[in-house]
């Protein structure tokens, strides 16, 4: 009976481990499918996204081809997204997500004033073999319970700042027509830098004002420190629509690198000023509440020092790839060539990132160096294959937040509607622009030669389009109720300028009789450095030369260049350029003679025995071809036997050098 009493007991135990082996695998399917579940379920938020994309191409397409310029595609994406997100919203009910809640416990060694980074917490359930699970900070929610699809439509905020926005900044500043730049260089700093701390200031002056006389919702929850913050968030401008359509119609260039140059600019300013606001909430003012001259210095050498160690980054990454391409020979390879440009210039943000300071601004300078310097070392393929490559980026990231930002406005969670502070949010941006433009217009007008017409600074002020910054400044923060209430209105500041405003830039045009039709100018330029087939170019971006044939450039201010851009010109071609291209003159003939033997280390035997030629500053086409690969008789002159340099009164030839 001792043995049978046994033998009952084994079974038994056998069966209890088979229930539990089975009840084991039994969980184990159940979250494959949910895993399953939760995979479908972010494969369709990503191809709602791609069907938007793909249905914006479409449209903009028919629309150009029937030469219809009352909207752009970013105008579209935002209207595509808001039907995207109203669908998700009402249309779309999957919901596998389930709910636990869990009340946190009084410890002295948390700090209960701030969220946790981290939610850990023990599970016990033999099923799930007493796991402690897991979940990161992802910012307040006013809804604890919703539909699957539209929590998962939303994206992490930091999926802006380190994916989505570098691509972009990165493109402004390598697509930068330095020429125009450079010749407004003084007005686009003022209005970058010195416009966008005004504009900054009087909107957070004018919303706390406006606030307090709000009957309810923010008046106690929206600190001065807040107000400035939002008036840093709204002040970058993105007027990618009104640039779209200024390019097609060939508007005055003035116009249009000062509208270009202080919207790549100012969102550079914009990051770092919101930076140094937090700064001196958080680490300087003693918390009296009142305003601290001390701190405010400090603020603002954290202004300055953050800006000008971002800008040192950014060169010094730009001037390190291009000393790169320079002395190897990596241009044999254009494949590695290309993806060491693209990691060097994404590493940029990152390193600026990681130091504490602003990743926007070193990349963004980044992208200018790399196309003055860098761009002149690539190989032919590899200088095609960056410009197309991230003008394909800067369009589907761009095109992506203006979706995003229609369909956020139905999905994300934490918004806030507040009528009044919508209301006074939209009266004071255009209160702040207007005080940014027109009496720093009045004052560069006192010394520019031309002065920037009445009707030009209409169109400046109504090119003050909110855009990417602005809405990825804006949902980085979303913890308190002030913070959603300026997403919530920075969102539709953002969706009304791109739709209305830059919507009616056909009329404003008009209106303003601002001439469209005007003809480029052709910059002929030294040409040096390495191509395709042991040739390339180098662009002077501070010389104005005339046309082949001696006409004169139809603008009016030729050769009106701002003092700064003419000191760095003179630098740039005397010892930047020959150390990091291959471009002439060497250092052997700018550098002092006791300098020769470093010289002779710096400079390449291509820059001793190289042609010389002329080249369009803002072709991304090799020196002989044109866009049929046909010869270009701009760029090479048809290969006179002896090389040739375009000076701005005569072209002198020069005898070619032996190696």
């Amino acid at each position: 009976m001792a043995g049978v009493g046994v033998g009952f007991s084994l079974l038994l135990q056998f069966l209890l481990f088979l229930c539990t082996y089975v009840r084991s695998e039994s969980t184990d399917i159940q979250l494959d499918v949910k895993a399953q579940t939760l995979h479908r379920i972010d494969s369709f938020n990503l191809l709602v996204y791609t069907f938007l994309l793909t249905l914006t191409v479409l449209t903009i397409w028919l629309f150009k081809h029937r030469r219809l310029r009352f909207i752009h595609e970013t105008g579209l994406a935002v209207i595509y997204g808001l039907l995207a997100g109203c669908f998700i919203r009402y249309a779309t009910h999957i919901t596998p997500l389930s709910h636990l809640s869990v009340v946190a416990a009084k410890s002295e060694e948390y700090n209960d004033s701030l969220p946790p980074d981290t939610l850990r917490f023990f599970f016990s359930s033999k099923d799930l073999h007493n796991r402690t699970y897991a979940y990161s900070f992802r910012g307040g929610l006013e809804k604890i319970t919703g539909n699957a699809i539209d929590i998962k439509a939303t994206f992490d905020p930091e999926l802006f700042f380190n994916i989505i926005l570098p691509p972009i900044i990165f493109h402004a500043g390598y697509s930068l027509k330095r020429k125009y730049f450079f010749r407004n260089l003084g007005a686009i700093l003022t209005y970058a830098v010195i416009g966008s701390a005004i504009s900054a200031f009087v909107l957070g002056v004018l919303m706390y004002g406006c606030v307090q006389f709000l009957p309810i919702g923010l008046k106690d929850s929206f600190t001065f420190l807040d107000a400035l913050t939002f008036g840093a968030i709204i002040s970058p401008t993105d007027p990618v629509t009104i640039l779209a359509i200024f390019n097609d119609l060939k508007v005055d260039v003035t116009l249009y690198s000062l509208v270009f140059g202080e919207s790549v600019l100012n969102d550079a300013v914009a990051i770092v000023l919101s930076s140094s606001i937090q700064n001196y909430g958080e680490q300087y003012q003693s918390g009296s509440g009142k305003f601290e001259l001390e701190a405010f210095l400090r603020a603002v050498g954290d202004f300055v020092g953050i800006f000008s160690l971002s800008l040192l980054i950014g060169a010094t990454m730009g001037c390190s790839t291009a000393l790169l391409t320079k002395f190897t020979r990596i241009r044999d390879f254009p494949l590695f060539e290309s993806a060491l440009f693209v990691l060097m210039s994404y590493s940029t943000f990152l390193i600026a990132e990681a130091s504490d300071l602003t990743g926007v601004v070193s990349v963004l300078f980044c992208g200018i160096f790399q196309a003055h310097y860098t761009y002149n070392n690539l190989s032919r393929g590899s200088r095609k294959r960056t410009k197309q490559l991230f003008e394909l980026l800067n369009f589907f990231t761009e095109n992506f937040i203006f979706s995003y930002i229609g369909v956020s406005m139905f999905t994300f969670p934490n918004h806030k509607f507040n009528f009044g502070f919508i209301l006074a949010g939209f009266i004071c941006t255009a209160i702040s622009r207007a005080a940014n433009i027109y009496p720093l217009t009045f004052l560069l007008n006192l010394g520019r030669d031309p002065t920037i017409a009445i009707n030009f600074q209409h169109m400046l002020f109504f090119a003050g389009l909110r855009g990417a910054m602005s809405f990825a400044l804006a949902i980085r923060n979303t913890v308190s109720e002030a913070r959603q209430a300026m997403l919530t209105t920075t969102s539709l500041i953002v969706i009304f300028t791109v739709i209305i405003q830059g919507g009616a830039t056909m009329q404003l045009l008009s209106i303003f009789k601002i001439p469209v039709g005007v003809d480029d100018e052709v910059e002929m330029l030294p040409y040096s450095g390495p191509g395709g087939g042991g040739r390339g170019t180098t662009y002077d971006s501070t010389r104005d030369t005339q046309r082949e044939g001696g006409d004169t450039p139809s603008s009016p201010n030729v050769g009106e260049k701002a003092w700064l851009a003419k000191v760095w010109g003179n630098f740039d071609s005397n010892y930047m350029k020959p150390l990091l291209t291959h471009s002439r003159p060497t250092l052997l003939e700018t550098l002092p003679v006791c300098c020769n033997p470093i010289a002779r280390i710096l400079t390449t035997t291509q820059q001793l025995t190289q042609e010389s030629c002329r080249i369009d500053s803002d072709s991304d086409l090799g020196p002989e071809e044109s866009q049929n690969g046909h010869p270009r008789r701009d760029s090479a002159v048809y290969r006179s036997t002896s090389p040739i340099i375009i000076t701005p009164g005569q072209i002198t030839p020069i005898s070619r050098l032996d190696a």
